[in-house]
């Protein structure tokens, strides 16, 4: 394999050049010590997807045993009551489904190492909150969390359990469903495969009367600007960046891969299947986040 040359910060006080096999088709026997070796150099940022919380019950989007689906787009929940009805039915169901969901080994393993020092902070595409329950406290939450919902005109912010009252309270045929959501399929954002008639009550806000959504991103939303330039300062800030679990397919999460490589900061990138920046990656290691953070934990957080 031809071998990459990497250049830049975090490199030793000269700059020197480090050299990698080829990034694209490593094991994880064959990247680990490499991997180790640049995430030891200092801080790191770590971006997360959805593949470091499958082992929790919670499955990927585009892993390759995961089911197609098309999320509803912002857009579309704007644009008709129909669709905003279709979404908070099938959310019922869904959200109770993450309510449950409990932080695995790989969270725990993370928050570990935030907490001697090893980890800048946390930038997640999940909504899912587990980081934060697992111990983690540097974590920004680039596409919401789903356990609150917001009114798009004043603004309120209102927790799910709240709403999910207001929902079952507007919809009581349908409060046993949403309470039992055993052997129902579901998508990380909480989206539950359901048989839907289309009589589905929504509340207004409470406050203003408003249209209330999740207070996630949706696919066609921007994420919050604050949350965006939070993220970026971990990654100025840190030595390298580490990706786990996620395809990178959306421009939110890659970005800061390519701030890193602008700035001539190492990138590790761990997934099970390719990712839409495994060209810029310095070491790509094709496995499950698990088996990675396993087999890395104690060469990276020892001294």
């Amino acid at each position: 394999m031809t071998p990459i040359r990497v250049l830049g910060a975090g490199y030793g006080p000269r700059g020197q050049e480090d050299v990698f096999p080829d990034p694209h088709a490593l094991t994880l026997e064959a990247g680990l010590s490499a991997s180790v070796e640049l995430l030891r150099r200092g801080p790191v940022a770590v971006v997360t997807g959805a593949g470091i919380s499958t082992d929790s019950g919670i499955p990927d989007y585009r892993g390759p045993d995961s089911a197609p689906r098309a999320p509803m787009t912002y857009q579309e929940f704007m644009a008709q009551a129909a669709n905003r009805s279709r979404y908070w039915a099938r959310n019922q169901v869904g959200w109770h489904h993450l309510a449950l969901a409990e932080p695995n080994a790989s969270h725990r393993v993370l928050a570990q190492l935030e907490a001697v020092g090893r980890i800048r902070g946390i930038i997640t595409q999940n909504i899912d909150r587990l980081h934060q329950r697992a111990g983690a406290f540097g974590v920004v939450d680039l596409h919401g969390r789903y356990d609150q919902v917001l009114c798009v005109e004043c603004r309120t912010v209102l927790q799910r359990a709240r709403w999910g009252q207001m929902l079952e309270a507007a919809n009581p045929e349908f409060a046993q469903h949403s309470r039992d959501p055993k052997d129902i399929e579901f998508a990380p954002d909480a989206d539950a495969e359901i048989v839907y008639d289309g009589r589905y009550s929504v509340p207004d806000c409470p406050v203003c009367g408003g249209v209330v959504k999740p207070n996630v991103v949706f696919f066609g939303e921007s994420a919050a600007t604050h949350d965006v330039a939070h993220a970026a300062a971990i990654v100025d800030s840190a030595q390298a960046v580490l990706v786990l679990g996620s395809s990178l397919t959306v421009h939110s999460g890659r970005r800061f891969v390519r701030r890193a490589v602008r700035a001539g900061k190492p990138v590790v990138i761990v997934n099970h299947g390719k990712t839409r920046s495994d060209q810029d990656a310095t070491v790509k290691i094709d496995a499950p986040v698990a088996e990675f953070l396993n087999a890395a934990q104690q060469l990276w957080g020892s001294d």
